[in-house]
């Protein structure tokens, strides 16, 4: 396998737009006039509430979801801006959120505008031991900016796990793509634009400090797009094992392909194609696989975004831990958890800031709801 370190020796065949002040005010710019109808109306209770899974759920389902509103996550003020550019921040989403300790951490992407480049990743705490504690954002915030090539266009949607004794947190970096990169490394399975993203990871022993460890996979696999880093996650956010070795679900990029990444040490990954989702059932197109969680009963859960008929839906795919790319079922309903679930007081929790007023700055926190009956 290669270090993940070692693939920024493909860099300069990249021919990447050097990060600057001046291509991070102008990033800025564009981010703080962008506008997706489609994406703007993202609404949590679609894909994860009792009608989107339906009356007749199998019982290996994790949801459906209701939000807790005394978790709910405000972020008050702005942060410091360590590049001096003039960024603010409008809307929080996809965040990760872990126990340990006995306290909540919430890794969360920050944007100018919601679902516009330009973002950073901000970290917050909630101590769960202290009855009516609050949420408590970190000082050092950012704790992840844009500060490579490969991130000049930011730094989104973090997915934290621990595994190894460590903590590991896997981002996306999102580049603006050259000619001479297109020509390089040519993407005819998986058309992309004019932005590149590449899935970059960070290692800590403390929640609180981390080291950039790079981009994971080399472009001439990911053809300047890769994203997803989903790693089996089990109840407590513990990365886990199977069949002996960590496997990473990756479903954007790689040239229009399903990969699998293996890895026996959480920082070097390696890559190969692997058919492990089959939509067919349901029709449509696939967008990302969100999360993938372990549920303690040797099954396996892959929480699926894609489209049917052209509009947005969530799904979940059931697999045998044993048998990993083998599926065995797939029914409507899912979390939509781009940083996985964990269960806090025995219900499997999740976070998400889609559902929050515009320009409000918070992020809801989703719990198992009782729902409806569960087929058999």
């Amino acid at each position: 396998m290669t270090p993940a370190s070692s693939n920024t020796s493909t860099d300069a065949a990249r021919r990447l737009e050097p990060l600057t002040p001046d291509a991070l005010r102008a990033v800025l710019d564009d981010a703080l006039v962008h506008e997706n109808e489609q994406t703007g109306a993202l609404a949590q209770l679609t894909f994860s509430g009792p009608a989107a899974y339906g009356p007749d759920r199998p019982d290996w389902t994790v949801g459906p979801f209701e939000p807790d509103p005394a978790l709910t996550f405000t972020l008050e003020g702005q942060w410091s801006d360590p590049d001096g550019i003039g960024w603010t921040s409008s809307s929080l989403y996809n965040p990760s959120m872990v126990e340990h300790d006995g306290t909540l951490h919430l890794f969360y992407r920050a944007s100018p505008v919601k679902e516009s480049l330009g973002s950073r990743i901000g970290h917050a705490t909630l101590d769960l031991t202290a009855p009516g504690a609050s949420w408590v954002d970190d000082p050092a915030n950012p704790v992840v900016r844009p500060t490579d090539d490969l991130e000049l266009l930011g730094t989104e949607d973090p997915k934290v796990y621990r595994a190894e004794g460590r903590w590991w947190l896997f981002y996306n970096g999102v580049h603006p793509i050259t000619e001479e990169a297109r020509a390089a490394f040519p993407s005819t399975g998986y058309p992309v634009g004019a932005v590149g993203c590449e899935m970059m990871l960070a290692v800590s022993d403390d929640l609180v400090t981390w080291q950039r460890l790079g981009p994971i996979a080399p472009p001439e696999q990911t053809r300047l797009w890769a994203k997803g880093a989903v790693v089996p996650r089990d109840e407590h956010g513990e990365a886990v094992r199977l069949g002996g070795e960590y496997l990473m679900f990756v479903s954007e990029g790689f040239d229009g392909v399903l990969h699998v990444g293996r890895s026996d040490d959480m920082r070097t990954w390696a890559f190969e194609p692997v058919d492990y989702l089959d939509l067919s059932s349901v029709g449509g197109h696939l967008h990302e696989v969100a999360a993938a969680i372990v549920t303690g009963d040797g099954h396996l859960v892959l929480d699926v975004f894609h489209d049917v008929d052209g509009r947005f839906a969530a799904s979940q795919a059931l697999y045998d831990v044993a048998r990993p790319f083998e599926q065995l079922a797939l029914t409507p309903g899912g979390s939509l958890s781009w940083g996985g679930l964990s269960r806090v007081d025995g219900r499997w929790t999740f976070a998400q800031g889609w559902d929050a007023p515009p320009g409000r700055r918070e992020l809801f926190v989703y719990r198992e709801a009782a729902g409806p009956t569960r087929a058999s």
